[in-house]
């Protein structure tokens, strides 16, 4: 939704590493859905897939935004630039850093379902 607000309601054009990002976060919404619809245990082998590929991503994209690596290697060859502060809430909080953020809560949330799962089977 967050993604969704900036681009949106703020009218913040998103850059290549976001839309990449985006790819891996939207399907992640149907997959958790279905799962906690239907009550299906198996989906955390596609949803820590997505999660881990995004999480990837996000991590990258984190790292060209503070400059711990060069911009010559920027996929942001057209539009926005991915290096771009567009935001930045209490001075550190910015796009790609919320990013990175709701990548390691569902990274978390899935490790830990499936570290419950292991202790309740050795029961």
């Amino acid at each position: 939704m967050g993604s969704l607000f900036f681009s949106e309601v703020m009218k913040l054009p998103p850059c290549v590493l976001c839309w990449y990002q985006r790819i891996c976060m939207y399907p992640l919404v149907l997959l958790f859905g279905i799962a906690l619809w239907t009550e299906d245990k198996s989906h955390k082998k596609y949803t820590l897939a997505l999660s881990i590929l995004g999480g990837l991503i996000a991590i990258y994209h984190n790292l060209l935004y503070y400059k711990l690596i060069p911009d010559s290697i920027t996929p942001c060859t057209q539009g926005i630039s991915c290096t771009t502060k567009q935001i930045e809430l209490l001075g550190f909080i910015t796009i790609p850093l919320l990013s990175l953020v709701s990548f390691i809560l569902l990274i978390a949330i899935d490790f830990y379902q499936l570290f419950r799962e292991k202790t309740y089977e050795k029961k």
